[in-house]
């Protein structure tokens, strides 16, 4: 039996995983879990799952979820202590690293210096600091396995064969629900728009990122630590049914794919169980009904915060970090109302300006760029 600890369990992929789980009692049990602020829900998690321990960000939050879930006997943590607490919690053989943003660094980096695997769907812990992760990845004799369904798609094409036979990662995007938008009208965009995605069922932060695009800008930045490959073997394509979920073209002219429909839950199920496979209740593909499948070139112009991405790693070092912040504050000020949808990449690209790149040597390196590249940013917004 597998026992988990799920970081970030009330986000969209946790509350995944956990179905996950409630439909294979017999292979999987929850030691840990942590949640942000949705209390009710993390309630009846704690609830259905008894955990050993579960953590939330504020000593408050914690305090009245104590009141919540007394007769239960799980141990409620806050803070950052609480989610390292949760990530290397003594039972835990896996790590299901879902917590949102650069917060969700440090407990991944944690659960790796505890010793355990990590199926991971936090993008930044590798966009930010993708070497030092890889260096503990080997110093502790753990293994890294891919949640989204991008990275996913590829690990599974990537199966049997050789890395040195690659010619091409190519991850798929859907275009977001401003595909084929007229240009003149993105700087009108509302918040619901931009929420509005066509496919995926996923948490405000990430929808955002893909309605910009930088969603797919990260997962590039990801694929090159993941895999291990120049950045320049990593392309993007435009497929708006989200049914192909990434290539993998190899030296020989062969190309490899996953497909399905798109529903997180079995990347997420692959990556708890891999070699093996398990039901999911995902709906099973029909060619037929589907018809057709198209795709297209991404427009770095219309989209610029992909742009940025592929500038990041390129000026490589701390720039990743640092947009990946800044990132994380426009978006916020976007969906709190302060600024308009374009003023997302304009924000980025104006923080990206004034950073001089710097190597990270370690991971409190890594959090002072990522402080650096908020405060900056933040200071932007208030011009």
């Amino acid at each position: 039996m597998k026992k988990l600890s799920i970081l970030g369990s009330t986000g969209s992929i946790g509350v995944s995983t956990l179905e996950i789980v409630a439909a294979h009692r017999d292979r999987f049990h929850v030691v840990a879990l942590t949640g942000g602020n949705n209390l009710q829900l993390l309630k009846k998690q704690i609830e259905e799952f008894h955990p050993q321990v579960a953590a939330v960000i504020s000593e408050d939050s914690a305090r009245e979820l104590r009141g919540m879930v007394r007769s239960t006997g799980t141990e409620i943590l806050s803070g950052i202590p609480g989610m390292i607490a949760a990530a290397t919690a003594s039972d835990a053989t896996m790590v299901v690293a879902a917590i949102v943003g650069a917060a969700g660094l440090v407990p991944t980096v944690a659960a790796i210096r505890a010793g355990k695997d990590v199926a991971l769907a936090n993008k930044e812990t590798l966009v930010t600091a993708g070497h030092l992760i890889l260096k503990m990845v080997k110093e502790h004799g753990v293994s890294l396995y891919p949640v989204d369904s991008e990275h996913s798609a590829v690990f599974q094409s990537l199966r049997g064969h050789r890395i040195e036979d690659v010619k091409r990662i190519i991850l798929t995007a859907s275009g977001g629900p401003f595909f084929q938008y007229p240009s003149r009208k993105l700087a009108e965009v509302s918040i619901e728009d931009a929420l509005n995605h066509p496919n995926w069922s996923m948490g405000k932060k990430i929808t955002i990122d893909s309605a910009t695009m930088m969603n797919k800008g990260l997962e590039v930045i990801e694929a090159k630590w993941l895999f291990q490959v120049p950045v320049e073997k990593v392309s993007v394509v435009i497929h708006p049914q989200s049914i192909i979920h990434s290539l993998v073209e190899y030296v020989d002219g062969c190309v490899l794919a996953q497909l399905g429909t798109p529903d997180m839950k079995a990347p997420i199920a692959y990556a708890l169980t891999v070699p093996e496979r398990v039901p999911t209740g995902v709906r099973g593909l029909n060619l037929a009904e589907l018809g057709s499948l198209t795709f297209f070139e991404p427009d770095m112009e219309r989209f610029p915060a992909l742009k940025l991405a592929y500038r990041a790693v390129a000026d490589g070092e701390s720039m990743p970090a640092v947009m990946n912040a800044a990132n994380e504050v426009a978006v916020e000020a976007f969906l709190s109302g302060s600024i308009r949808f374009l003023d997302i990449a304009r924000i980025i690209e104006r923080t990206m300006d004034a950073h001089q790149p710097h190597a990270l040597t370690s991971i409190e390196e890594v959090l002072h760029a990522d402080r650096w590249g908020r405060t900056k940013a933040k200071e932007l917004l208030a011009l």
